[in-house]
């Protein structure tokens, strides 16, 4: 992998990206993105607590938008100054490539947010999007529909009931009402230039 392909290949998108070497890095990184008072919002990343990102978010200096408190802030959200969330891969193109179960997640990265910081760990790079599909499907999905308890062919086998077939596409999945792979989004080039920031770290993170 060359890291600073993957760097240059996000600027061509119109995405702001820079490489850490620390989840300590990427923290005092965003600290420094954030002004005091402003409002922020979050997805649901294991990436963004292993740093420290979602303590420094939600210690009180902020106005958080918190999803698990409050029912209103998932539409909230697109009134963030900033919405900062992990990926499920980025590809060597400069795609984030992102799976959601109720879409908030992809959708606030795509429209809304002023701000939109995408933080994730080098195990999230992948060569392209067949990649990324599969990744999704063996690790991300997985291991989160086994961590939020889900019933579901992957939660319990490891890997996307889809595998099973010759040439899964994309979308291909259980028909559990507990499926998480639901709405698939891949973000690439930027409208709005900068709008998003990719910081990538160092460090295998998240799941």
């Amino acid at each position: 992998m060359d890291i600073d392909r993957v760097l240059d290949a996000l600027k061509r998108n119109n995405m702001d990206a820079v490489f850490l070497q620390s989840g300590e890095e990427a923290l005092e990184k965003v600290r420094g993105m954030l002004k005091k008072g402003a409002s922020v919002a979050s997805g649901g990343s294991m990436t963004l607590r292993e740093t420290g990102i979602y303590q420094l978010i939600t210690n009180g200096d902020y106005d958080y938008f918190d999803r698990t408190k409050d029912d209103r802030a998932t539409n909230k959200a697109f009134e963030a100054d900033y919405y900062l969330a992990g990926c499920n891969a980025l590809t060597e193109n400069g795609e984030l490539y992102n799976v959601d179960g109720f879409a908030n997640r992809i959708s606030a990265i795509t429209f809304g947010p002023k701000k939109v910081i995408i933080v994730c760990g080098v195990n999230k790079i992948v060569k392209d999007l067949d990649a990324a599909v599969l990744r999704v499907k063996t690790k991300a999905a997985p291991l989160n529909a086994k961590r939020l308890g889900c019933n579901t062919y992957c939660a319990a086998n490891g890997r996307c009931v889809s595998l099973l077939k010759d040439n899964p596409s994309m979308t291909d999945g259980c028909s559990s009402p507990e499926r998480i792979c639901c709405s698939y989004c891949i973000n690439a080039q930027q409208r709005i230039k900068n709008r998003i920031t990719v910081i990538i770290i160092n460090e295998e993170l998240g799941l």
